[in-house]
C-alpha cells in the first residue's frame, strides 16, 4: 500500500512538473512570435542600418507623431497646436497605417484588395506605413522619373523620404526636426512582428534554437528577411499602354465594383480629397463610361496610370497606381462595373 501511494506520489509529481515546465516554455514561445522584427533582428547579430528616432529633442512623441499622421497636426511642445502640414491631404490619404498584404514578401494586387476589403481598408496608392521602419530603401525604381534628383536623398534615409511625402507627395510644409523624430517615434509603433510573417513551425523553430546557437544566426537572418520586402517596388505604366493592354482582359465587374469602393470613393467621395466628386448615381457612371477610354482627366485609364498633377491655384492632385498597387487585370474590372452600373 505505502509502495502504491509512493508511486502515486511520485507520478504526481512528475506530471505536476510537466505542467510547470510547459507552462513556462508555452508564454516564451508566444513572447518570440510577438517580438519586433528588428528586435528579434538586432539580437542575431543583423546589422542592417535602422532609423530610430532621436528622443533627445525636445519636444518627441510618439503621440504627437501619431497626430501628424492621421490628423495633419499636433500639440506643439511649447504649448498650442502646430500649424496644419498640408491643406489637401493627410498621411492616411494615400497610405493605410496597418497590414494590408496577407503574405508581405509577395506583390499580389488582388490578394491585397481581398484582404484589405475584409479588413474594413481603403485599397491606396501608397504603401502602408505599417512595417516602413523594417523596410531598407523608399521612392524605389521609377519614382525618380517623377521626383527627378530629390528622390536621391530619401532613397535611404527614412527621415528624407518623410520630408519628401510632407513637401512633395502632400503639398505642404516642411517638418520640424522634432515633427520628424515624433513621426518616426510613432511608426516605430507599428513595426512589423514575427506573428505578421508567413512563417512556418519549422522556420520558427530554427529561429527559436538561433537565439541559443550562433552556427544557426546567418540562416535565421536569411529566412526572417526573405518573409517581407525590404523595399516596394514601383513601376509606372501609361494610359495609352494600359488601353491597348486592355484588350486581351475580359473584366469582373463584381471585382471592380470593390475596386471602386475602397479606392474610388474613398478619395471622391463627398470631395473627400478631391474637387472632383464621385457617388453612385447612375449619370456619375455614365459619365465615366463615356470617358473612360480617352485621355483627360475623366479618363479611367488616364488618373490610373497618370495620375492628375498640380494646377495654377489647385495644388491638390491624384497620383497614380503602379502596376504593383493596381494590375492591369483589376483596371479591367474597374472598368467592367462601370459600364454595368452605367446601364
Amino acid at each position: 500500500m505505502i509502495k502504491v501511494f509512493h508511486f502515486r506520489y511520485i507520478l504526481f509529481t512528475l506530471l505536476a512538473t510537466f505542467v510547470v515546465c510547459a507552462s513556462l516554455i508555452v508564454p516564451e514561445r508566444t513572447e518570440n512570435e510577438n517580438l519586433k522584427v528588428a528586435k528579434l533582428l538586432s539580437l542575431l547579430g543583423d546589422d542592417t542600418k535602422v532609423h530610430l528616432p532621436d528622443t533627445r529633442e525636445f519636444g518627441v512623441s510618439a503621440k504627437r507623431g501619431e497626430a501628424l499622421i492621421k490628423e495633419g497636426f499636433s500639440t506643439r511642445p511649447g504649448g498650442g497646436s502646430t500649424r496644419q502640414q498640408s491643406k489637401h491631404f493627410v498621411c492616411t490619404s494615400c497610405h493605410n497605417i496597418e497590414k494590408e498584404d496577407p503574405d508581405l514578401a509577395i506583390v499580389d494586387p488582388q490578394a491585397r484588395l481581398e484582404y484589405t476589403a475584409k479588413k474594413g481598408l481603403p485599397f491606396l496608392q501608397g504603401t502602408s506605413l505599417y512595417g516602413v521602419v523594417n523596410r531598407e530603401t523608399y521612392y524605389n525604381d521609377d519614382y525618380e522619373k517623377k521626383y527627378g534628383k530629390l528622390v536621391i536623398p530619401a532613397r535611404n534615409d527614412l527621415r528624407e523620404a518623410i520630408q519628401l511625402c510632407a513637401v512633395e507627395c502632400a503639398q505642404g510644409r516642411k517638418l520640424k526636426s522634432w515633427e520628424v523624430e515624433s513621426v518616426l517615434a510613432y511608426l516605430w509603433t507599428i513595426d512589423l512582428k514575427i506573428s505578421d510573417l508567413s512563417m512556418s513551425d519549422q522556420e520558427l523553430e530554427l529561429i527559436y534554437s538561433a537565439l541559443d546557437d550562433e552556427s544557426l544566426t546567418d540562416t535565421a537572418i536569411t529566412v526572417i528577411k526573405s518573409k517581407y520586402l525590404s523595399k516596394s517596388p514601383a513601376h509606372f505604366g501609361t494610359a495609352h499602354e494600359s488601353l491597348t493592354e486592355q484588350k486581351s482582359y475580359k473584366g469582373d465587374p463584381e471585382n471592380g465594383q470593390l475596386l471602386y469602393d475602397n479606392s474610388c470613393l474613398h478619395c471622391h467621395q463627398d470631395r473627400k480629397y478631391s474637387f472632383f466628386q464621385l457617388d453612385n448615381e447612375r449619370l456619375t457612371f455614365a459619365h465615366l463610361d463615356r470617358k473612360a477610354d480617352g485621355y483627360g482627366r475623366h479618363s479611367l485609364y488616364q488618373v490610373s496610370r497618370f495620375g492628375v498633377y498640380s494646377r495654377s491655384g489647385k495644388r491638390s492632385y491624384m497620383p497614380q497606381y503602379t502596376y504593383e498597387r493596381m494590375s492591369e487585370q483589376q483596371l479591367a474590372d474597374l472598368r467592367a462595373y462601370i459600364h454595368q452600373a452605367a446601364q
